[in-house]
């Protein structure tokens, strides 16, 4: 899978507003000049995000954007997702159905596809903004956080 430039300067540009605000807003104009993106397509894409609700405009002069959330709080996925960023492998028109396989029916290969795409948003849902730009083991995070997140299977002995 190829994960389109949408996303990926979605998750940069978000990040570059965390690392840099310092609480002001930053503008798109500095953004674009930091990340190497185009200032028209990071103002499409910030649309996107500001309906998403991810980042709020400030106007006027010194205006910009902030996060409309605390870093830790705002999930990859859902910059990826906010962006217009389909998270499928398969060719298949809708991801997982099988409507827009060859024939309408699954390839022999779609399941493979079709996991290795859940895998991908199961990892970028698990890693938040905050993970990013603290440069964490994202993998390592990723799994604390699912682990934590996962209902415990075992009891303490004595404990019913």
């Amino acid at each position: 899978m190829k994960l389109s430039t949408k996303g990926r300067y979605a998750v940069m540009a978000l990040s570059d507003i965390a690392l840099n605000s310092n609480g002001k807003p930053v503008s798109l104009a500095t953004i674009a000049e930091r990340q190497s993106i185009s200032q028209e397509y990071l103002e499409q894409l910030f649309g996107k995000l500001r309906r998403a609700g991810l980042v709020k405009s400030v106007r006027g002069p010194g205006g910009g954007y902030l996060l409309a959330r605390n870093a830790d709080d705002i999930i990859v996925s859902d910059i990826v997702v906010a962006a217009d960023e389909p998270l499928t492998v398969t060719r298949c028109t809708d991801g997982d159905a099988v409507t827009g396989c060859v024939g309408g029916v699954k390839c022999v290969t779609h399941e493979l596809w079709a996991s290795l795409g859940r895998q991908i948003h199961g990892f970028l849902s698990s890693v938040t903004l905050g993970d990013v730009i603290a440069r964490r083991n994202l993998a390592l995070q990723s799994s604390i956080r699912k682990a934590k997140a996962a209902p415990s299977s075992q009891t303490a002995p004595g404990v019913s």
